[in-house]
């Protein structure tokens, strides 16, 4: 063979190798390893819709009311709720409140808090009638079962999940709700809790009346009474406390659940950075994570938006998020809440 062709033939195949490499190297840094699934944080989790904003209304003390219009919008059962995005870009959860058979709107209701995260203040201070928002869902982690018999407790704006699983109630069912709040005037939708509920019906305003009394709520129940609760953590708590045997509990919380396990650090790696970092005790894996790559997608910090879904490629996870379903709970987990349960977690970042 002529020594010019040789020479041709080996320059293009190492000019081939080269450009084989760079596009390993691209789908995998950490090749020769396997290359990873595409990662999934930050991607929407269901479709995006901007209905319109046609109603804002005061409607207690420190809430407020968003009727929320648009064409066909998907159907939703009681306890679902949807993810708002705030003109910031924040992202909120708030429950469904209104009719579920209605497809042209939406209505959702916020508590204004002074010192919270963000987004209370923007949909108090900032939003406004004839503004498009953006929705994500609905999805339901609080769905009404069937059952003999149910107890609901509310606690202030915690009524808003439970105000439509009384409404879809079958006449004939046997229920009672204990609705607590701090002062009648700071409860929302009191005059139609009044209406459905009668004389099934225990409020509590805790300037007058002080905490409720949920062993007297408890007291005689039928086996295999669902006890549904929304509220702050020291209902919930309370309610978990108190339930009786033989009740079943379904909750939905305003924050990330508590662990038992405590909060100890362990090691965390980012296998396609190619890092080895530690997560303290009393800090979340989002922060370690942002430490390092402060480009990570995240929104909520609440474990409710899924936008800080990560892979899990190795360890056990301590899940506390209230939106994975255990499928996805089986290889993947929320970083702004959840933690090892493990000495060592390996995610896919």
């Amino acid at each position: 063979m002529p020594k010019p062709l040789t020479v041709a033939l080996v320059a293009g195949a190492a000019l081939l190798t080269r450009r084989a490499l760079r596009r390993r190297v691209r789908v995998s840094p950490l090749w020769p390893l396997p290359a990873l699934d595409p990662p999934v944080s930050g991607r929407p989790r269901a479709r995006a819709r901007r209905p319109l904003l046609t109603g804002l209304e005061t409607i207690a003390e420190g809430v407020v009311q968003l009727r929320l219009e648009g064409p066909d919008l998907p159907h939703w059962e009681p306890g679902a709720h949807l993810d708002l995005v705030l003109p910031s870009g924040l992202v909120r959860q708030y429950s469904l409140c209104g009719d579920p058979a209605d497809t042209s709107s939406y209505t959702l209701a916020t508590r204004l808090v002074p010192d919270g995260r963000g987004g209370s203040r923007e949909v108090h201070e900032r939003l406004a009638e004839g503004m498009e928002l953006e929705v994500r869902g609905p999805r339901n982690r609080f769905p009404l079962r069937a059952a003999p018999s149910y107890v609901f407790v509310a606690g202030g704006i915690g009524i808003t999940p439970i105000l439509p699983m009384l409404r879809a109630l079958p006449d004939g069912t046997e229920w009672r709700l204990l609705y607590g709040g701090r002062t009648r005037a700071s409860m929302p939708y009191l005059e139609q809790v009044r209406e459905l509920a009668g004389d099934r019906l225990t409020l509590v305003a805790e300037d007058e009346d002080g905490r409720p009394d949920l062993d007297a709520l408890f007291a005689g129940l039928p086996q295999g009474t669902a006890v549904y609760c929304c509220g702050p953590e020291g209902l919930t708590a309370a309610v978990e406390a108190r339930l009786p045997e033989g009740a079943t509990l379904h909750l939905e919380r305003f924050a990330a659940r508590a662990s038992a396990t405590g909060d100890a650090g362990f090691e965390l790696e980012l296998r396609r950075s190619g890092r080895t970092l530690t997560v303290p005790a009393g800090s979340s894996v989002l922060a370690a994570v942002r430490s390092e790559l402060p480009d990570t997608a995240y929104s909520c910090e609440q474990g409710f938006c899924g936008t800080c879904q990560q892979r899990v490629v190795e360890g056990e996870v301590d899940h506390r998020d209230e939106l994975l379903t255990d499928a996805e709970r089986a290889d993947s987990m929320l970083i702004c809440v959840s933690r090892a349960r493990s000495d060592r977690l390996v995610l896919d970042m």
